[in-house]
This record gives C-alpha cells, structure tokens and sequence, in this order.
C-alpha cells in the first residue's frame, strides 16, 4: 500500500472546483484547503507506488485549474 500527499496550486478562483473533483477521485481519502504557498492537499491511498503516480499525472494534474502539484510519498509502519 503506497499513501502519497499531493500539494497543489490552482489557478485564481479555481480552488473550489478542483477540491470538488478531487473528493470524488477514488484514491483520494481526504482533501483539505490550505493557506499559504499552496491551495490544496489531498491524502492517497494506492495499491503502489506506480498507481500513485498514475493518479498524481492523469488525474490530479489533468484537472482544468491545476497549476502545479508537489507529492510526497510515505509508508504505513
């Protein structure tokens, strides 16, 4: 199981409509706003780390609104 925390910046105005897309991403297990240098983070659960990145590029980063996304990856213990 790979968890990933995605960090995203969106266009001006754009938070809202990306936040409603991400809550319905499958992967996606929480989305929170955020103030400061990003708009957004959103917690992933994946079955791999390949899955993960899969999500992040096709589609996390193909949302109309998203400007740049920074992943950080972890593990359970």
């Amino acid at each position: 199981m790979a968890i990933g925390f995605v960090l995203i910046k969106t266009a001006p105005a754009a938070e809202r409509e990306v936040y409603n897309i991400l809550k319905d991403l499958k992967e996606v297990e929480e989305v929170h706003s955020l103030f400061g240098e990003h708009d957004l983070i959103a917690k992933i659960r994946a079955e791999d780390f390949n899955r993960l990145g899969q999500v992040v590029v096709d589609e996390i980063r193909s949302i109309e609104g998203v400007e740049d996304t920074k992943t950080l990856t972890g593990i359970e213990f």
